[in-house]
C-alpha cells in the first residue's frame, strides 16, 4: 500500500475518490450515497441513513471509519439506554476525593449511532449539543468533542415496531437523511456470492489522513457563491415557508446547512465555486427531513413522501439562475 498523502499534496476531489474508491468495495453499486456520505463528512455535518434492515447502513458507516483511521465508537441505541451510557459520567476519586470524568463512546472522531429511533426521546435529546456545537456539558463541564467529529446515524423506518420518532429539533442537527435502497440485482448477487462468512470491513486500511480532512473542512467555507446562487436559495426557503402542504418550513439552520452542504459538494466535484446543481441535487436530502407537512399523521412513511413531493415541486416551480 503506498503512503497516504500529506494534506498539501492533496486536492478535495482527490480524497474524495480515494474514500469512494475505498468504501466502494465493500458497499456495491451505492456511489451516488457514498459521495453524498463524503460531502457531509467535509460539511462538519452529520447523516441519518434511514432504511429497512439489512441494506448496509451500519456497514457503510464502519467502512468510512475506518477508511479515516481516526477513533470509532459504536452505539446500539435501546429502550433502556441512558444519556450517561452516550456522554459519560463523573465517578468519585477516593485517593483525591474529587469526581472524575469518564468519557463516554461520543468522543470519537466517527461515532455510529445505531437504530438511533429505538431509544426514548430523553436520550435522543442527549445528543442535540453534539450534533450542534461539537461538546458535551456533564456536571456542569463542557467537554470538546474530538475534531474531525462526525455521528453516522441509522433508524428503521418509522412503522417498524419499537420506535420512537426522532423530534423536529433532533432532525434538524442532520446535515443529510439517506436512504440506501436494495442494490441492483447483478450487483447483490455478487455481494451474497463475495460474502463467505467473513467481516469485509475489516480488510479496510486508512487512506486518508484526519489532517487531510480537516484542511478540506476549512477549505468549505472560502468555496464561491454567487449572490444570484443566494437569492435563489431565499426564494426556495421563502416557498417552503408559504405552502399550503406544510406546517413547517425551512428553518434559518436548514438553510445554513444546505448553503454549506452545496458548498462542500463544489469541492468534491473538483471546483472552487458552486453551481444551481449543486444546490438542486442536495435540496431533497438535506431539506426534506426539516420540513413537517400539513396532512394528517396516519402514517409517517406517507407524510415522508409527502415532505419529498412538496420539495420537488417548489424546485420546479422556482426559476433556476443562468
Amino acid at each position: 500500500m503506498s503512503a497516504i498523502p500529506k494534506e498539501s499534496e492533496v486536492h478535495p476531489a482527490q480524497v474524495a475518490g480515494e474514500i469512494e474508491r475505498v468504501v466502494s468495495r465493500v458497499i456495491r453499486g451505492k456511489a451516488e450515497v457514498i459521495r453524498l456520505l463524503i460531502t457531509c463528512l467535509f460539511a462538519r455535518g452529520h447523516v441519518l441513513l434511514e432504511d429497512v434492515p439489512g441494506v448496509g447502513k451500519t456497514t457503510l458507516a464502519r467502512a468510512l471509519a475506518r477508511t479515516l483511521g481516526g477513533t470509532v465508537r459504536r452505539i446500539q441505541f435501546t429502550s433502556d439506554l441512558l444519556p450517561s451510557d452516550i456522554l459519560g459520567v463523573s465517578v468519585y476519586n477516593q485517593k483525591s476525593g474529587d469526581f472524575d470524568f469518564k468519557p463516554g463512546p461520543i468522543f470519537a472522531n466517527v461515532v455510529l449511532a445505531d437504530e438511533i429511533n429505538r431509544t426514548t426521546p430523553r436520550t435522543q435529546s442527549s445528543l442535540l449539543e453534539a450534533l450542534s456545537e461539537g461538546q458535551v456539558s456533564v456536571d456542569n463541564q463542557t467537554y470538546p468533542l474530538q475534531d474531525p467529529f462526525i455521528v453516522v446515524a441509522t433508524q428503521n423506518p418509522l412503522e417498524h415496531h419499537g420506535t420512537y420518532p426522532l423530534p423536529e429539533s433532533q432532525m434538524d442537527r442532520f446535515l443529510l437523511r439517506l436512504r440506501m435502497g436494495y442494490p441492483a440485482q447483478p450487483e447483490e448477487r455478487r455481494v451474497i456470492a463475495e460474502r463467505g462468512g467473513y467481516d469485509p470491513v475489516a480488510g479496510i486500511k486508512p487512506a486518508v489522513r484526519l489532517e487531510t480532512v480537516r484542511h478540506i473542512q476549512e477549505q468549505v467555507d472560502h468555496v464561491k457563491v454567487d449572490p444570484v446562487l443566494l437569492d435563489y436559495v431565499m426564494s426556495l426557503v421563502a416557498e417552503s415557508r408559504r405552502s399550503p402542504f406544510l406546517s413547517l418550513g425551512v428553518s434559518t439552520r436548514g438553510a445554513i446547512s444546505w448553503y454549506r452542504a452545496s458548498q462542500s459538494r463544489a469541492l468534491v466535484e473538483g471546483r472552487n465555486y458552486c453551481v444551481p446543481d449543486d444546490f438542486k441535487s442536495l435540496a431533497l436530502p438535506c431539506l426534506a427531513h426539516r420540513v413537517v407537512t400539513s396532512s394528517p399523521q396516519e402514517s409517517l412513511g406517507r407524510t415522508r413522501e409527502e415532505a419529498e413531493r412538496v420539495i420537488s415541486e417548489i424546485l420546479e416551480r422556482v426559476p433556476v439562475p443562468a
